[in-house]
């Protein structure tokens, strides 16, 4: 295939990557082009197009390192379509690293191309927001109000948003519930273990974890103990980086990641717990985010190596506090693999080893369980035609099994199992993993 040939036909003064880590030939060059990855990837599966798939971006990168591609709207557009959700990593037979070739590519992309303007005001309006809780906490009132007047029913209603800006529509969409615990920090800096202690643990809050899902939170902290951890939770700790490093934001990521290291570096704790999938994925690469600082390299890699998925964590000391039923008849539930854990951490099986030790559970399994569900960090906000046909296949495959409650490890797939769940009008409770162990600790019945 020559893309080059479809792309461009005149090469000369084509702006390209600059020599700032660009896409490595020698990874571009262990793809053979097979195909395999089609089928699994979600861009490809919704939109059709060769171009958006992880070979075709592959030729982009490639077409573009070689001179023969710009890195213009029509390239752009391709790699802007990605999900980021490396369902293609774990397909692959050759090994491809798409993983490193993407975050190699968006970087170039922020550096090198110019977007439009209503793209970068859009783009600025959530990378200077989301990953500051603080400042999200400054908006928490209007947003309240904002709820309780019924203006989300009346736009989602009448569709208002979506006409004015189909992104705008999908932001205000995905908003959860703001709730008195939303203005709080409910949690001390240091929580003893019950019992004798295990570990010495910290546990890192996220950003709109810690103000919309903030039962999960304390959820974690009370499993942990219960299991013998004495938990560590530093005020100074902030965002985890996900969000911009995703999105090429690599200074921004960088910057927050240094902070991250900093809040925990006195603790002396064994391990960094976490409870959201795409946080751990980009904590468990402070290493590589880090890898040209030679003030955080050594702690970057040092701090990522202690970095654990609460389920991982668990599954791998196991539980010592006993598991009573949470429902007087046998509960049937499904877990949604998030991708940043199933994918990028390679963490399916031990959030089901969890969920089954507790008495009268009982798991289904939904089709294409390794797809993606659309949220993707902030892809539904950013690319919302693509993600709500993903979003929808994907509660319909949950629905399907027949299960009475869904279990999910990543807010931004809880955000965007709800809003579908809505829209097909169905009722059923949607919880996190550790949320569910601490009931089952706790004896709390569910009404499922």
């Amino acid at each position: 295939m020559q893309i080059s040939e479809k792309i461009v036909t005149n090469n000369e003064d084509l702006q390209g990557f600059d020599p700032k880590n660009p896409p490595n030939p020698k990874l571009i060059d262990t793809c053979v082009h097979c195909g395999f990855c089609l089928s699994t990837c979600p861009s490809y599966r919704v939109i059709g197009k060769e171009m958006d798939s992880p070979r075709g971006r592959i030729y982009l990168m490639d077409a573009i390192n070689e001179g023969e591609a710009p890195l213009a709207e029509g390239t752009v557009q391709h790699f802007d379509s990605c999900l980021g959700c490396l369902a293609c990593v774990t397909t692959c037979p050759s090994g491809v690293q798409y993983d490193k070739l993407i975050a190699a590519t968006r970087p170039q992309i922020e550096r090198n191309y110019s977007r439009s303007l209503p793209d970068n005001l859009y783009r600025k309006l959530i990378f200077n927001l989301f990953p500051y809780p603080q400042r999200l906490r400054v908006l928490l009132a209007p947003l309240l109000l904002y709820q309780k007047l019924g203006f989300p029913k009346f736009f989602r209603a009448t569709g208002l948003l979506n006409k004015i800006s189909p992104r705008l529509g999908a932001m205000e969409s995905l908003l959860p519930d703001v709730t008195v615990k939303s203005f709080v920090n409910t949690l001390p800096e240091v929580i003893p273990a019950k019992g004798e202690k295990r570990y010495r643990v910290g546990v890192i809050l996220g950003c709109v974890q810690r103000l919309f899902f903030s039962k999960v939170n304390e959820a974690t902290v009370r499993v942990l103990t219960a299991n013998g951890c004495e938990v560590v939770i530093p005020k100074s700790q902030g965002c985890c980086a996900a969000l911009p490093e995703h999105q090429g934001q690599k200074e921004q990521a960088q910057t927050l990641a240094r902070q991250m290291i900093d809040s925990f570096a006195e603790t002396g704790v064994d391990f960094m717990i976490i409870n959201a999938a795409g946080c751990g994925h980009t904590l468990k690469e402070y290493g590589h985010i880090l890898a040209d600082d030679p003030n955080y390299r050594e702690q970057a890699k040092a701090f990522a190596a202690k970095v654990k998925d609460a389920q991982e964590f668990l599954a791998e000391v196991g539980l010592i506090a006993p598991l009573l039923p949470i429902s007087d008849n046998e509960l049937t539930m499904v877990y949604q693999d998030a991708c940043h854990l199933l994918h990028g951490q390679k963490i399916s099986l031990q959030p089901r080893q969890l969920l089954k030790q507790i008495p009268g559970v009982k798991l289904r399994e939904p089709i294409d369980a390794a797809l993606c569900c659309g949220s993707a960090g902030i892809y539904n906000m950013l690319q919302p035609e693509v993600a709500e046909e993903l979003g929808q296949q994907k509660v319909t495959n949950l629905l399907n099994t027949g299960a009475r409650l869904i279990a999910s490890a990543n807010p931004g797939c809880s955000l965007q199992i709800n809003k579908h769940l809505q829209i097909q009008g169905k009722e059923i409770p949607l919880m996190h993993p550790m949320e569910l162990l601490d009931y089952s600790i706790r004896g709390v019945k569910i009404d499922a």
